[in-house]
């Protein structure tokens, strides 16, 4: 196995960390659903930090339908929902790229102890198109955990620590792995494996709301890359 004792692990976050499509899931969502089960459940439901399984899950089950009659279904719903993203972000809606990602991404990139990764609630597939709609190659993330993996967002920290073992032959410890979200979910989901969660306010939350979660490190936002960049490499 190869050597990773100074290796670092870098997980992001997709939605309001680094992009926003302007509601283009939520629509693609809301299409599927209403579709597949005749209604999208209640409108003041919140999607951040959550699996799409999740958000399927709960709000089905909000409208009446049981966890049989979800299963039966998810699977015509998901590709529903694939389709209706790759419209919405090909017709006219295109994914915004929030500041220093880009930048952020070259800089990890050029340290040869940085894995650069991904750790979504999308779809593998959604994560694609809404990844390429930014002009962001999936390629470049070497190891991912996605709501496709599984529907508990606690649980991918730890897939993509295997992830990496597996595929990389890196055993990385929790303490080099870093969760870079903009939800509480995503500053608590490292905490059974001990990762350390970077904490950016693009999202629905204030700096407030994110710092009582007590993450590692927290940014209104990754412009100052240099700063972001420290609390990664030189810890």
């Amino acid at each position: 196995m190869t050597d990773s004792t100074n290796v670092k692990l870098v997980l992001f976050d997709i939605d309001g960390t680094i992009l926003w499509s302007d509601g283009a899931g939520r629509r693609a969502m809301t299409e599927a659903l209403t579709t597949v089960f005749g209604g999208a459940g209640p409108q003041d439901y919140h999607y951040d930090g959550k699996t799409d399984p999740q958000i399927v899950r709960d709000l089905m089950r909000a409208d009446g339908h049981t966890d049989d009659i979800i299963d039966q279904r998810i699977d015509p719903l998901m590709l529903r929902y694939l389709g209706g993203l790759e419209r919405e972000l090909a017709g006219g809606t295109r994914a915004h790229v929030f500041d220093g990602v880009r930048e952020l991404l070259d800089l990890l990139e050029e340290h040869s102890d940085v894995i650069l990764g991904l750790l979504t609630g999308n779809l593998r597939e959604g994560a694609a198109i809404k990844l390429r709609a930014a002009g962001i190659d999936i390629d470049r993330f070497k190891v991912c955990a996605f709501g496709s993996d599984h529907h508990a967002r606690a649980e991918l920290p730890a897939l993509a620590q295997r992830r990496a073992k597996e595929t990389l032959g890196l055993d990385i410890p929790g303490d080099h792995i870093y969760v870079i979200g903009d939800t509480p979910a995503d500053i608590t989901c490292g905490q059974a494996i001990g990762a350390r969660a970077i904490a950016v306010a693009t999202g629905r939350y204030t700096p407030e709301e994110l710092a009582r979660h007590q993450p590692y490190a927290l940014f209104s936002s990754l412009a100052d890359t240099a700063a972001v960049m420290r609390v990664i490499v030189d810890a």
